[in-house]
């Protein structure tokens, strides 16, 4: 048996998972159900019976063949085109091989890169070659000779690289299903534990046959009818009789899927099987659970697994802080004279300051300050307000007018620059309503997780504006939760471009 490195396969996918739950529930979903869209990492070595030195090969072949077409594609191109012996020519192959081993690279490693569908691995390439060719020109136009770089010859290579990258990898992850992922490759899987982590994971083995696992059935103490089995997965027997079945049947791997309420169970069935050679492996139900982000890594040497994290770590906090700067800045430019416009038309209709400061909950549940336009003849900023209703009287005018374009929300961008909210995320609410509802919806307090949103998942589906029944405010809540879930860059810009149309939708905006 041999094994690509742990480098060579570690990745996330993204995979459908188990149903939502109702947004009627006050309390978080099941633990044992995995979130709908879960991201998992495919972080254990990808093992294989047969064939190592063809498997080290084509890993390796996988993940420099990017680099190696779109240098070779330059430098035919430069030869046929008799560009290739002048003076710039060095500098421009030596930055172009730079930037491809650097920007060609997928975040997928190339045992992954199995997993995903075809056209997600064409788009990402289509998406990094786009990269690489945008920061090739602005390397061109801040060393001052973009003159250097032969419009036709550039032209041709940014059409033709793309057009032979693609096929070129799709073939190889072709050639590698066909010859590495063999049956006769596989390594026989069992599971210790008949629950819904185990069936979905043993479901997902069996879509995935690139991971090269073949499951053979469950083990468990409880009866078949007690565990109502369905169609397809098949019970071996109680935990007793796992060490001599794996004996007997030449087993490779056990996952071990056992509540950790039951650690004692797991601690004796380890020691049973100590003296087989079988790779075991054990899913925490933790990080199955509804806790969002939980994940595994290491402190200075100690494994450790978050439970309960930010999505917003590493390169991920920065591309969103970076994507909130320029889009807030962007915005205020834009419209700051229509925001002087509004200022005045405030002062000019009604008694009181421009803007409304109200004390919020924010990040990690600390106080923070926002603001609005003011759209109420009071500045009211008690521990528990009374929610805007229809005909309101204590909004003006103009203020109406405000809130139903949800214009009296602008200032906030300023709070975006300043760092105390973010252009999408879990909207905030008045500090009285936090304590109160935090008291009768439970895990309401893990949205403030991450910063606040000018708009966030909640609004685009319908949760937005006032929240008269505890439904209204569990159906918010869910919305916010499966945001940090699920969070991606792509989820941002999807619903900032979903909120425009949505500003026009007044039905609830009073």
């Amino acid at each position: 048996m041999s094994a690509v490195p742990d480098s060579a396969v570690r990745s996330t996918v993204k995979l459908a998972g188990a149903p939502q739950p109702r947004l009627s529930q006050v309390k978080l979903p099941d633990s044992s159900i995995l979130p709908q869209a879960a991201t998992y990492d495919v972080t254990p070595p990808l093992l294989f019976k047969r064939q190592p030195a063809l498997a080290g090969i084509f890993f390796s072949v996988r993940a420099a063949a990017p680099a190696a077409v779109s240098i070779l594609t330059l430098y035919v191109l430069a030869e046929l085109t008799g560009t290739a012996s002048a003076d710039y020519f060095s500098a421009v192959t030596i930055i172009v091989s730079i930037l491809s081993i650097t920007l060609l690279q997928s975040p997928r490693t190339p045992a992954a890169e199995l997993i995903a569908p075809r056209m997600l691995v064409a788009l990402g390439l289509l998406v990094r070659w786009a990269v690489l060719l945008l920061a090739l020109l602005i390397i061109g136009l801040i060393a001052g000779y973009p003159a250097a770089y032969s419009p036709r010859v550039m032209l041709v290579w940014a059409v033709a690289t793309p057009a032979l990258l693609i096929p070129s990898m799709l073939t190889l992850d072709e050639i590698a299903r066909r010859v590495l992922c063999r049956p006769s490759n596989g390594r026989k899987v069992v599971f210790a534990g008949f629950n819904k982590t185990s069936q979905q994971l043993a479901e997902r083995f069996s879509r995935h046959a690139e991971l090269c696992l073949k499951v053979q059935g469950f083990f468990d103490d409880r009866s078949a009818e007690r565990l109502d089995a369905p169609d397809g997965q098949k019970l071996l027997g109680p935990l007793s009789q796992l060490p001599e079945y794996i004996k007997q049947n030449d087993i490779d791997v056990i996952f071990i899927s056992l509540p950790l309420r039951h650690i004692r169970r797991v601690q004796d069935l380890l020691e049973k099987l100590g003296d087989t050679t079988v790779s075991l492996y054990y899913l925490p139900d933790v990080l199955v659970s509804d806790q969002f982000q939980a994940r595994t890594g290491e402190i200075l040497g100690v494994p450790v697994i978050a439970m309960r994290e930010s999505p917003f770590y590493g390169y991920r906090g920065a591309a969103k802080r970076l994507m909130d700067l320029f889009i807030a800045a962007t915005v205020l430019a834009v419209t700051g004279p229509l925001l002087l416009a509004i200022a005045a038309a405030i002062k000019l209709t009604s008694k009181g300051p421009v803007l409304f400061r109200q004390r919020r909950y924010g990040l990690d549940g600390r106080e923070i300050v926002i603001y609005k336009f003011r759209t109420m003849i009071v500045t009211e900023d008690a521990g528990w307000l009374n929610q805007v209703s229809r005909n309101d009287n204590r909004v003006t005018a103009f203020g109406r007018f405000l809130r139903r374009c949800s214009l009296d929300e602008m200032p906030q961008l300023i709070n975006v620059l300043q760092g105390r909210m973010s252009l999408v995320g879990p909207r905030p609410h008045a500090v009285g309503h936090n304590e109160e509802y935090r008291r009768l919806i439970k895990g309401y307090m893990v949205r403030h997780k991450v910063p606040p949103g000018i708009t966030g998942l909640a609004q685009i589906r319908g949760f937005r504006g006032a929240t008269p029944r505890l439904q209204d405010m569990q159906g918010r809540v869910q919305c916010d939760l499966e945001y940090l879930r699920n969070w991606t860059l792509w989820l941002d810009l999807k619903i900032l471009f979903l909120t425009v149309p949505k500003l026009f939708k007044t039905d609830k905006a009073y």
